[in-house]
């Protein structure tokens, strides 16, 4: 009899399992990730060139990108950014540009011979003005260069509002917090301000005039 009843007992068993780890239809399909998020450290520092709020500090997302159009002189660029290397950085652009911080600003300086990039977002157009508060570079060490590449202009290890886009693949030591890129008739657009060259000031001889942004 045990020879008999022996693989009923086990087979029950093994349907019991099966049934107690059986999940309902659909239930893998809609498992959802934990939102990444940081928090961020901008403290007040200076006059800011133009008014502006300090950006949010808490629950940042560090996670996706988010897109910002803004014009350069009569051409339109896109910027794609990039939360997850530098959500405290992209956090402080989007938060200036839809304040419209960078309306109506002149990029400032155009580096064509070895760095190559053309650097924005002092509404002073001086390369001394900022938004009244700093924060901590996000850097890995890693960082590079190629053409497109959108970065903080870091100093002294802190960024604020002023960013430079790269036109050609530069060796920059890895110093800029990266926060994204350009679309390709954005990069066009800087080149045409690179074609004109600089003043022995070093700003760009085009007008470069950032116009208004919009998310998405």
């Amino acid at each position: 009899m045990a020879r008999v009843h022996a693989p009923v007992v086990v087979t029950v068993a093994a349907l019991l399992a099966v049934a107690g780890c059986a999940r309902e239809p659909g239930t893998a399909a809609t498992q959802v990730s934990p939102a990444r998020t940081t928090s961020c450290s901008y403290p007040a520092e200076g006059t800011p060139a133009r008014a502006a709020d300090p950006p949010q500090a808490a629950d940042i997302s560090a996670a996706g990108t988010a897109t910002v159009t803004m014009s350069l002189d009569s051409s339109t660029i896109v910027l794609r950014l990039d939360r997850s290397g530098a959500p405290c950085a992209v956090n402080s652009f989007i938060h200036l540009a839809e304040q419209g911080y960078f309306n109506g600003t002149r990029c400032h300086r155009l580096s064509v011979t070895t760095a190559f990039y053309l650097e924005c977002g002092d509404p002073t157009g001086t390369g001394t003005g900022g938004p009244g508060y700093r924060f901590a570079a996000e850097l890995d060490g890693d960082a590079t260069y190629p053409a497109g590449t959108v970065a903080m202009a870091t100093s002294q290890g802190r960024n604020g509002s002023q960013f430079f886009i790269v036109t050609e693949d530069s060796d920059m030591p890895p110093r800029y917090t990266v926060i994204g890129t350009v679309d390709q008739a954005g990069l066009t657009a800087v080149r045409t301000v690179a074609d004109k060259g600089a003043g022995a000031d070093g700003r760009p001889r085009d007008r470069a005039e950032l116009g208004s942004a919009t998310m998405g």
